[in-house]
């Protein structure tokens, strides 16, 4: 964070100082909310969760090294108290932000948000420095945690904007106003929340209409109800993706062998050829989406088509390829889901199994409900199960309740019969099946919501003493 006094950060945030011997101390770690991730010099935000109150850890962050406690109570130790925690970040990181004179990047949209948002960092990064959004760090909380983690140093700071609601992105813009402004897609995700796609339309546009006159909006040439957006903006709007009129598209369009995709970028000053390290045909749009970002910040095509072909997975749990020294190789997808984030993924098994088909290998779809799909759930789930097999996946295990069963007799009614599909009740279920039956060549894909918490069963495939990722093994 910018060095800052507890003075002058009680008078940005409105609150009262608490056994504070001198309030010009200055704060320059950045500010953080878990007791375990504080740093000599840093704020400490005292949340009440409805399992943890952060004010009783006040006494340790402070031993640990923190300046203060922005607090909403006094708690014995050096503290800035406020009405509420939330509201006072909020405040602290729009004021951090306009000190600050970088480049905001912000993005959202329904699927592919933190792939996109990694992707654009690792290639403006490249740059100068940049700061963005760790994992999925997206809300009113993460995100003004993120802005307050800049440097004096920081040029471009990317900001992931998620949203449950009309108003929310809306919001998040004001705590850290946008001048370039990137919308993905517009899909399902959440779709039992906001009612309807237009809805979901409607919320994700609040980005662009927040942007400048001279800022640009980035937008999806082959989403329509993005495309649509860009009579919402007064900025200058740039279109991405493999329409004929996308400033930025991609053409010849391939997947290697083991599932990467390949292709020639075009771009107003020029193409280059870019080879991804990542795996399925859907970044190919993420990708397209970072380098209209680059571009619009001056990057070469040949800077950026290097940078995009070098870059990788930098988020846990998102299409982690880990080969085993046995010779499975396990796809760990388990951090969230959507019907557009599981086809996708659904499809990068298929390309990535066709080599390990021909030589014996089987692919595995380890699957789990796709939460708050509201009324549309089980169409949804009875949609996945049926691509699974359209998609010659050779065995899908759905693992969990209703919904669960829902992807298996998806599967069912489209063919997939016998041992071709099964359900198991929980993750211990999945884990045990697939260690008494997996083989060397096997693909194992592992996806669901979040609160299904399949990671579990990715990481019990894996022997973290002797595995790491892209089959290297590890020092014992």
């Amino acid at each position: 964070m910018i060095a800052l006094s507890l003075a002058e950060i009680a008078t940005v945030v409105g609150g009262q100082t608490y056994d504070i011997p001198d309030p010009q101390v200055q704060v320059t770690a950045p500010v953080v909310m878990d007791s375990r991730e504080v740093q000599p010099g840093g704020l400490f935000a005292a949340f009440v969760g409805e399992r943890v109150d952060g004010h009783d850890y006040a006494a340790q962050v402070v031993g640990a090294g923190a300046v203060a406690v922005l607090a909403s109570r006094p708690c014995g130790v050096p503290a800035i108290v406020v009405d509420d925690v939330q509201t006072a970040l909020g405040a602290l990181a729009r004021h951090v932000v306009a000190r600050l004179g970088a480049t905001l990047v912000a993005l959202t949209g329904s699927a592919g948000k933190t792939s996109t948002k990694d992707l654009v960092a690792q290639v403006i990064g490249r740059r100068a420095p940049t700061v963005w959004t760790p994992g999925s760090f997206n809300n009113e909380i993460g995100l003004p945690l993120t802005a307050l983690s800049a440097t004096d140093e920081t040029k471009f700071l990317v900001l992931e904007m998620g949203a449950r609601g009309i108003g929310h992105i809306r919001y998040l813009t004001e705590l850290t106003p946008p001048r370039i402004g990137l919308v993905l897609n517009v899909g399902t995700a959440h779709i039992g929340e906001f009612g309807g796609r237009e809805q979901i339309a409607q919320a994700k546009g609040e980005l662009v209409e927040a942007l400048p006159a001279d800022g640009a909006a980035i937008l999806n040439a082959d989403d329509p109800l993005v495309r649509a957006m860009a009579s919402r903006t007064k900025a200058r709007v740039l279109l991405f993706g493999e329409a004929e009129d996308a400033d930025v598209r991609a053409e010849n369009v391939r997947l290697t062998e083991n599932g990467q995709p390949a292709f020639t970028l075009t771009t107003p000053t020029g193409c280059g050829d870019v080879r991804l390290r990542l795996y399925g045909e859907h970044h190919v749009s993420n990708a397209l989406a970072a380098a209209a970002v680059a571009h619009e910040l001056g990057m070469s095509v040949d800077e950026i088509a290097l940078a995009l072909s070098e870059a990788g997975t930098l988020s846990r749990w998102r299409m982690e390829v880990t080969e085993r020294p046995d010779g499975v190789t396990v796809v760990n997808d388990a951090y969230n889901a959507n019907p557009e984030s599981m086809r996708a993924a659904l499809r990068a098994l298929a390309a990535m199994g066709r080599a390990a088909q021909a030589e014996g290998g089987r692919t595995w779809a380890v699957l789990g409900h796709m939460a708050e799909l509201g009324d549309d759930g089980l169409a949804e789930h009875d949609a996945v199960g049926r691509l699974a097999v359209r998609l010659n996946v050779n065995k899908l295990v759905a693992v969990g309740g209703r919904e669960a069963s829902w992807l298996q007799l998806g599967a069912y009614n489209e063919g997939s019969w016998g041992e071709e599909s099964v359900h198991v009740s929980d993750a211990q279920a999945a884990i045990d099946l697939l260690r008494s039956e997996l083989r060397p060549g096997d693909v194992v894909l592992v996806k669901a919501s979040r609160s299904v918490g399949l990671e579990r069963v990715a990481l019990a495939l894996l022997d973290d003493s002797a595995v790491s990722p892209e089959g290297q093994v590890a020092g014992r």
